[in-house]
């Protein structure tokens, strides 16, 4: 499952190298992502933090607001740059619901297209609901067909339940097409 609850924008990564670990050090530093453009970047950074070694191993030890599948103990994607740059103008609501609808198989992070995955996305993502319930409300106020006496009768509950059975998912608040 994929943490919703990141801030792309604060993305760290605390660097050390496999060589000063097996020695017992867990010498490093903590770097922030927003100061590089790109992975080249990065690792050229790690690079110098480590230049007191002749081929560093780069050990990615702890990290911060790195989506799931974009870092592992020695690897960063180059799709974290990419996918930290496509989103910066989204609030942190609709980046919550991002990583919502990512992280409910609909991408692979590190191998997919950035691009394509953010339009896939817009075209699936409804908006932020109390309740699968306050959902329902409002596709019902939508509708022009129903009187003002069908309304008091109307069984939202029960149509929240086939909207959400059929067309929609609903996750922490976020409603998504199927």
């Amino acid at each position: 499952m994929m943490k919703q609850d990141i801030d792309i924008s604060e993305a760290s990564v605390y660097v050390g190298t496999y060589e000063k670990y097996n020695n017992g050090s867990l010498y490093g530093q903590w770097l922030d992502l927003s100061d590089y453009s790109d992975v080249s970047e990065f690792y050229e950074a790690c690079a110098k933090l480590h230049e007191d070694e002749k081929d560093p191993e780069f050990m990615f030890q702890d990290y911060e607001n790195i989506p799931e599948g974009l870092i592992n103990e020695c690897f960063i994607s180059e799709k974290f740059f990419e996918l930290r740059d496509a989103v910066t103008s989204f609030d942190s609501d609709h980046l919550e619901a991002f990583l919502i609808w990512c992280g409910n198989n609909h991408s692979v992070l590190a191998s997919a297209d950035i691009d394509q995955l953010i339009s896939d996305f817009e075209q699936q993502y409804v908006g932020k609901y109390k309740s699968e319930e306050d959902f329902a409300i409002e596709v019902v106020e939508q509708r022009n067909d129903l009187s003002d006496f069908a309304l008091q009768y109307f069984d939202y509950e029960s149509y929240a339940n086939e909207l959400f059975h059929s067309d929609y998912w609903f996750s922490e608040g976020h409603v998504f097409l199927h």
